[in-house]
């Protein structure tokens, strides 16, 4: 009785095993590699593909805004014969709160003491968000007398509401309007449940402006509040 012996590979197919082996153990390694810098830069900063996709979005707003301000100034001037500043920005500020469409620009926020600055969609859904922070369609505008709310990624898409946590009362926040600038300060931070609506209601008396964002970071089982108080107004 004779017994088969396996057969051994020859040489050349060796090498082709080998050499196949040795890709994809490089593949592995600079995919892990490239995942533990996404890592780094997300905990770091901001998750950089996201971040990138937003940048064109902002470019984008800023051109819509730039294209705006030739009906703007038809409306000031059609508005000039009011004499009260306070009234004539409240009715600039209807005109373009009728005008305002989800996912396009509004204006532009700046947060000085945070040292960033970006251009405002106007609504609070996934995509509207992706482009920049967003202002809660049921909220008033600067100028109309109530609470202007914006909400903000804290962690992706440019991460444009990160440090929030970190503003101070007393700390200036901007909003610059293509009808008005509006100053606001900083009274306080509040963490809260996201199901605490009651942040963006109007309070009797009270210009107010309202960020929003999720807290901790890299979880959305609260939401971090920023609540100032409107100080100048210009046109």
């Amino acid at each position: 009785m004779s017994t088969t012996q396996p057969r051994t590979p020859s040489r050349p197919a060796a090498r082709a095993t080998r050499a196949a082996l040795r890709f994809v153990a490089a593949v592995l390694i600079t995919s892990g590699i490239l995942l533990l810098a996404d890592a780094a830069l997300t905990l770091a900063w901001e998750e950089p593909i996201s971040a990138f996709i937003a940048q064109q979005n902002q470019d984008h707003l800023r051109g819509e805004l730039n294209g705006y301000r030739a009906i703007v100034a038809r409306e000031e001037a059609g508005l000039a014969y009011i004499r009260d500043l306070h009234a004539r920005l409240a009715r600039l500020a209807a005109l373009e709160a009728r005008r305002a469409r989800t996912g396009h620009a509004i204006g532009r926020i700046e947060l000085p003491t945070l040292h960033r600055g970006y251009y405002v969609v106007q609504g609070t859904d996934e995509g509207s968000l992706e482009k920049g922070p967003g202002h809660y369609p049921e909220t008033q505008f600067p100028g109309q007398g109530g609470t202007v709310a914006i909400a903000g990624h804290r962690t992706t898409f440019l991460a444009p509401f990160r440090t929030i946590n970190d503003l101070k009362p007393g700390d200036a926040i901007v909003l610059k309007m293509t009808y008005g600038t509006f100053t606001y300060r900083v009274e306080k931070t509040q963490v809260v449940s996201p199901t605490a609506f009651w942040i963006t209601r109007k309070v009797k008396g009270e210009e107010r402006l309202v960020l929003s964002a999720c807290h901790p970071l890299y979880s959305a089982s609260h939401r971090i509040v920023a609540f100032a108080k409107l100080v100048a107004e210009a046109p």
